[in-house]
């Protein structure tokens, strides 16, 4: 154990150097130990420091309740119960109030389980980080990483706190969540110093948030939590996501409402003035109206919309990390998949291993097994298969000197080995990249020059190989004196190479029918890898794409910008990628119009996961790769895919059978509303009597979230349709008026409530007149309920009620529920509170005839819709 000078206690020092732990803490000495902290110290530095944890996003506590009454719709309902008070209405002050405890209430209680949930599935996907403790290296979780760890990284690990380097090798870092520069940077174990804030260009310092590109380090935490750099500008900036295409149509159609309501409102409030002469009144009403044109409950169905998809979508292996990507995932039409694991069967085998003639090599057996016994770096799918071929006997006078561990552009890596008075070099990696740095080749141990004739021939038999599907990796090597000790990826030239290591990965039995799947719910597939075009032209007709001309990376470089677009949208594999050009074809389709996915699980995946309008994951993932995403397979196949798509169009289609129904029905009753204002002598209906119908519907919708959806429904992806919705509301609105109108018109020559005697201002109404207007309310209270409640079932399907389409037993049970009310009420105790009547027996076969003959027209109108308009 290393003693550290008893100075300022916010420092830790390594090497003589001192390390900000924190900017205030009480003086005590402390240690830096090889052997790392022990469990005793952790538990006391997790009890100071707390969790190494950086929140986001707030908790749905009380003070998130508050936050509710921002939405302008609740805003809406707040200035109605206000005016309503003021006026000393309290009764209708009293249902305004409900409504908004109901909406506000109801979605509070949804959001936070749908967040209890959350936090329960996403344990699932734990994110981890490998620390020396006790004298051992141990992979902890990384919310238990304390200040004085020592933390080892390599190829695909995530920064879990910030850091000081104390050994590396090779070692670099993408700092974009940080600076927004894509390319990696180098860190190094160069003494620097590093005060309480820290600084990005540090040569020796690593920040939470970052990733590690390539190379290993073992570097010691500095801070952690919210006193990280990450965690200080969390604390000063409140970072808000651009709006997702979901978010813009919730945004959209709200204005749409809005709009409506301003114009509705403002009409009926001269109307009514200027004809009973009461503006107290006038605005009383207007502001009902506003009330029923308001889908307060939107709130509540989009939470438990969301939260029950995403339950329904862990049940099938797919957990939601972010709620408002469900829409998107249901949205997507475009899926571009890494192929290895996705595709394949993510077993990979060590097939052939050959030298350049074809013949069989234990040679290249052997370097190839050297090569990924002694590397110190992420083992990839590659080396396990190698090492899993055969168990050589290490060879004792084989001592390991260096390594240049394997990054994305080189796409090779290479170990030093010190064997018989010689330091051997021995590199294997992608023939294409290995061929530029090979200027000899061996066979039966004789070495011959690789000029460009005989180059050709070995690259035919490369290409043999790799139309059968293996995969092949080039082993080279050079020998150096034992004078030179230190080695760089400089030195990977004039090797020597030896021959081939061929795999196999095959596809998995899924894979077929899993994109015969996605294809036929209109989901084309797009194949992006790094893999050479060969193997992945063979997997793709295996699987059953439609595999055309493989497009490649470095194809895709040197094409115009209209090429390149038209490359990406006519290729089904794209091969030889990096990670940039993959980056970059993600953006191509978005800018194309389509609503994109990314899955995929490595370091390479990375930008394009951020890219994509979905991206998705798996928990077996590097743990950047799974911070990355807004999806997480629990599983690596395309079928659990497939199934999540399903359930996020089943989310979207409820949501949009409230948005229809909701906007249809109240335009329809207002516009009955306006024109009726115009030739009653009395109120159509009254303030409280809009304010309870329009409460009991909001009831009505509350099984929506879990009804039934349509089979040809999600057959194909769904968008927000603005226009179609203004369009759907505009036809549909008024065939409810149509009713209304024949209700008002048996009500006032049928059942003599045209003998309402009007009388100015002031002057009591007499006893006949105050009934006939309670029983003309009375009955259009109950039409209308009754109409808008059962026309549900008409526009929840694209097809016959019930008789092609059935609805969910909660749906049957709510609005069943509601219509009972609605007609008890008239004749309840709470009747003359609301101001009803008794309805006499022969109105009932009216309402009847005019509810089928509404739901026969309604049905044909949305059939006559969907066929012009399309199915929204």
């Amino acid at each position: 154990m290393i003693p550290i000078q008893e100075q300022d206690p916010k420092f830790i020092s390594a090497n003589g150097e001192f390390l900000s732990l924190s900017p205030a803490g009480p003086h005590r000495k402390v240690y830096i130990c090889k052997q790392g902290l022990t469990d005793k110290e952790v538990v006391a530095r997790l009890k100071e420091w707390g969790p190494n944890q950086v929140t986001f996003t707030q908790k749905a506590g009380w003070l998130s309740v508050f936050q509710r009454f921002k939405d302008p719709l609740v805003i809406q309902l707040l200035v109605i119960l206000t005016v309503a008070a003021a006026m000393g209405n309290f009764y209708s002050a009293s249902v305004v109030f409900l409504m908004i405890l109901l909406s506000v209430g109801l979605s509070y209680v949804q959001e936070r389980r749908s967040a209890s949930a959350m936090s329960s599935l996403q344990k699932k996907v734990r994110i981890t980080a490998v620390v020396v403790r006790n004298g051992q290296e141990k992979e902890v979780g990384i919310e238990g990483i304390v200040p004085g760890d020592t933390v080892v990284l390599a190829a695909g690990s995530i920064v879990p706190a910030d850091l000081r380097i104390l050994t590396a090798k090779d070692f670099f870092v993408s700092q974009s969540a940080l600076t927004g520069e894509s390319l990696p940077v180098e860190k190094s174990a160069k003494l620097g110093s590093l005060d309480a804030r820290g600084t990005l260009e540090s040569p020796n310092a690593c920040f939470m948030g970052s990733n590690v590109v390539s190379g290993s380090a073992t570097a010691l935490v500095c801070a952690t939590g919210r006193n990280t750099l990450l965690g200080k500008i969390s604390e000063r900036t409140v970072r808000r996501k651009g709006a997702t295409n979901f978010e813009k149509g919730l945004h959209n159609f709200s204005m749409l409402m809005v709009h409506v309501m301003v114009i509705m409102v403002a009409v009926v409030f001269l109307i009514v003035g200027a004809t009973q002469h009461n503006w107290g009144e006038a605005l009383l009403f207007g502001l009902s109206i506003a009330v029923g044109l308001t889908p307060e409950m939107l709130p509540v169905i989009l939470t438990v919309c969301l939260s029950r998809g995403a339950l329904l979508m862990s049940k099938k292996k797919v957990i939601v990390r972010r709620l408002d990507a469900i829409q998107n995932f249901g949205a997507m039409d475009v899926l571009c998949t890494d192929k290895t694991g996705t595709l394949t069967q993510d077993h990979v085998v060590l097939e052939r291993y050959v030298d350049v003639t074809g013949r069989e090599s234990e040679d290249v057996l052997r370097y190839a097994w050297m090569n990924s016994y002694y590397q110190t770096g992420l083992r990839n799918l590659l080396d396990k298969a190698v090492l899993a071929h055969t168990d050589l006997d290490v060879d004792h006078n084989c001592i390991k000197v260096d390594e240049i561990p394997f990054d994305f552009h080189r796409r090779r890596m290479s170990v030093i080995i010190g064997y018989g008075g010689r330091h051997v070099l021995i590199c294997k990696g992608a023939v294409e990249e290995m061929s530029a740095v090979c200027s000899r080749y061996q066979v039966d141990g004789e070495v011959y020059p690789l000029i460009p004739l005989v180059r050709e021939d070995l690259w035919g038999e490369y290409r043999d190989l790799s139309t059968e599907g293996y995969r092949v990796v080039a082993v080279a090597y050079r020998e150096f004196s034992r004078s030179k000790t230190a080695f760089s990826k400089e030195d990977e030239t004039g090797l020597i190479l030896l021959g081939y290591i061929t795999f196999f990965d095959p596809p998995k039995d899924s894979s077929r029918s899993a994109i015969q799947a996605l294809l036929e719910h209109g989901i084309a597939v797009k194949v992006l890898t790094g893999d050479n075009e060969l193997v992945s032209r063979k997997i793709g007709m295996d699987v059953g794409l439609q595999v055309g001309h493989v497009a490649t990376g470095p194809e895709l470089a040197e094409l115009s910008r209209d090429d390149f677009l038209q490359k990406v949208r006519e290729a089904s594999i794209l091969a030889r990628l990096s990670p940039i050009q993959k980056e970059q074809v993600v953006q191509t389709l978005k800018e194309q119009g389509h609503v994109v996915g990314f899955i995929g699980d490595g370091i390479n995946d990375v930008m394009a996961i951020k890219s994509a309008d979905v991206g998705i994951s798996v928990d077996t993932a590097v743990d950047v790769a799974k911070e990355s995403a807004d999806i997480i397979l629990l599983e690596k196949s395309l079928m659990v895919l497939e199934e999540g798509v399903v359930e996020g169009r089943k989310v979207f289609g409820n949501i949009v059978k409230y948005i229809k129904t909701g906007a249809s029905s109240n335009f329809g009753n207002m516009l009955s509303i306006l024109g009726a204002s115009c030739f009653l002598p009395f109120l159509p209906m009254t303030p409280i009597q809009i304010l309870v119908n329009n409460l009991l519907y909001d009831v009505a919708q509350i099984g929506i979230p879990l009804d039934n959806v349509d089979r040809e429904y999600i057959e194909k992806p769904r968008k927000w349709d603005i226009t179609n919705i203004w369009k759907f509301m505009m036809f549909l609105g008024p065939v409810s008026s149509i009713f209304d109108f024949c209700t008002f018109f048996i009500m006032l020559y049928l059942f003599g409530c045209g003998a309402y005697q009007k009388v100015p201002l002031g002057v009591a109404v007499d006893s006949t007149s105050t009934y006939l207007a309670s029983f003309f309310h009375s009955a259009w209270f109950v039409e209308s309920l009754l109409t808008q409640t059962l026309v549900v079932y008409v526009i929840r399907t694209n097809r016959v009620p019930f008789l092609q389409s059935q609805p969910s037993v909660f749906l049957v049970l709510t609005t069943f529920t509601v219509m009972v009310v609605g007609v008890w009420l008239p004749y309840s105790p709470l009747a003359g509170f609301f101001g009803f009547v008794p309805l006499p027996p022969i109105f009932w076969l009216w309402i009847t005839g005019f509810m089928a003959a509404y739901v026969v027209l309604a049905h044909r109108i949305k059939t006559w819709f969907s066929t012009r308009f399309g199915y929204l």
